[in-house]
């Protein structure tokens, strides 16, 4: 018996309906992209290996997809190394390329090889598929598309505040009212680590910070513990666990808990203006939050770090994250470039949307009007119908098969009340020799007989 065909696990197809849905999620990111000054590249879909490893720590190295060489690729693997069965040592000899795993490398490794023809400050978009050998569960994927916007060469503080306005902007034209856009420091955060004594340990302090919401204070004080840092330490964060208020309130009692790290307050005077900068400019519907325990795990940041939440009452992780990357091109050889970029969550935004009865109804509109076939003549005349309808930019088509001995004509009814199509023509002899049409409404079951024009007029 043949197997039942299948696709991998973590991967998914999609229908016309959902292609539309997300279509119309890409395309308003994309206009809202444009609108601030973003421009469109595209990076290859796999990358060398040595480009992509190393960069996301440990974690993430575990999580690329590698690819096989092509050709007799265990030739190269000498008896020795072979018989030492050591995973990581073997992959080198017999893979050099992998698929990407985020947007940002492949995008630093774009930057600093075509330096020359780039204009700093650059701001990009990109829209592509990413890949993650991850363990799958609701609302995440092994393959998923990142719609991210960046910009390299500026270390102002005022493309902060514009990707602030930008998620704003977004969110507003998907009417998801109600978004949270949280933000930290990473400066913060090593103020943070340096006062409690735990410097040394920033990533693993930071990685336990950023689980609070999802494993509690308890569980997060006892992983510190287990990486090193002291009690004395852990006890000086009780303030962090407590930390409440609005914005204002928060940067107040941050300073001082971080009077005694120079690194700390300049972390706190930049949040503090992205803070006054929005509260001035305003917001159409999102919220901005201050968040110290964010971290995002990432070992590239810098400075401001995103995290975008679902509205309140939507079971949903982050649907949109980034932050400052002081020196993200220093791995590929250009120092000192700074960069600041976000990201939206492409698969769970459309999840969001969809719990929340969001989307508009017209999106998933194809055809808008199908011909009955009843035969060569007259199907002939029904394309020339057809092609007037489309330049009047009305979506029809004909059925292709003809209806033979008066059968046929209920499937084709049928074919076009399942795929939701709200008009049917039908051009039968008397039509033919009027050179007229007649017009089914679907959806309320009337029908007129119309000369072209009226029938052009009726669909719009």
């Amino acid at each position: 018996m043949a197997q039942k065909p299948s696709i991998p696990k973590g991967t998914r197809d999609f229908n016309p309906e959902q292609v539309a849905k997300r279509n119309y999620i890409f395309s308003t990111i994309k206009s809202k992209f444009e609108r601030f000054g973003f421009q469109p590249i595209e990076t290859p879909s796999f990358e060398n290996s040595d480009t992509l490893m190393g960069k996301y720590g440990e974690e993430g190295d575990r999580l690329i997809f590698k690819i096989l060489n092509s050709g007799d690729y265990l030739s190269k693997v000498n008896d020795d190394l072979y018989t030492e069965k050591n995973s990581n040592k073997i992959t080198t000899k017999i893979s050099e390329k992998a698929l990407r795993y985020d947007l940002t490398v492949p995008f630093a490794r774009y930057v600093v090889q075509h330096q020359n023809d780039i204009e700093f400050p650059f701001k990009r978009y990109q829209m592509q598929p990413v890949w993650r050998a991850d363990r799958p569960q609701k609302g995440r994927f092994r393959e998923f598309y990142q719609c991210d916007a960046d910009v390299v060469g500026s270390d102002s503080l005022w493309q902060e505040v514009e990707f602030v306005q930008l998620y704003d902007e977004v969110f507003t034209a998907l009417k998801l009212e109600g978004a949270t856009i949280k933000i930290n420091n990473r400066k913060i955060l090593s103020g943070i680590a340096e006062v409690i004594g735990a410097s040394d340990k920033l990533i693993d302090f930071t990685v336990a910070l950023d689980k609070l919401d999802k494993i509690g204070e308890e569980k997060v004080k006892e992983e510190m513990l287990g990486k090193g840092i002291s009690e004395a330490g852990i006890a000086k964060l009780q303030p962090l666990f407590t930390l409440t208020g609005d914005f204002g309130s928060q940067i107040a009692s941050l300073k001082s808990i971080l009077s005694t790290s120079e690194e700390g307050q300049k972390g706190i005077e930049e949040l503090d203006f992205i803070n006054t900068a929005i509260s001035t400019l305003g917001l159409k519907s999102a919220k901005l939050q201050l968040d110290v325990t964010l971290a995002r795990g990432l070992n590239y940041y810098t400075g401001a770090i995103f995290e975008v939440s679902a509205p309140e009452g939507v079971a949903m992780g982050s649907i949109g994250g980034g932050g400052r990357y002081d020196d993200l091109t220093g791995i590929f050889g250009l120092k000192n470039v700074s960069g600041v970029g976000i990201s939206f969550g492409l698969d769970r935004i459309y999840l969001v949307l969809e719990e929340l009865g969001l989307f508009p109804e017209t999106i998933t509109k194809s055809t808008e009007v199908i011909f009955i076939n009843f035969g060569d003549n007259e199907a002939l005349f029904c394309l020339k119908a057809v092609k007037a309808l489309r330049e009047a930019g009305i979506n029809a088509e004909l059925y292709p098969d003809k209806i033979t001995n008066g059968k046929h004509m209920k499937k084709q009814m049928n074919y076009a009340n399942k795929r939701n199509i709200p008009f049917v023509v039908l051009v039968g002899e008397e039509e033919l020799k009027n050179s007229q049409f007649t017009l089914k409404n679907m959806v309320s079951g009337t029908q007129d007989t119309v000369d072209l024009e009226t029938m052009i007029s009726k669909i719009k």
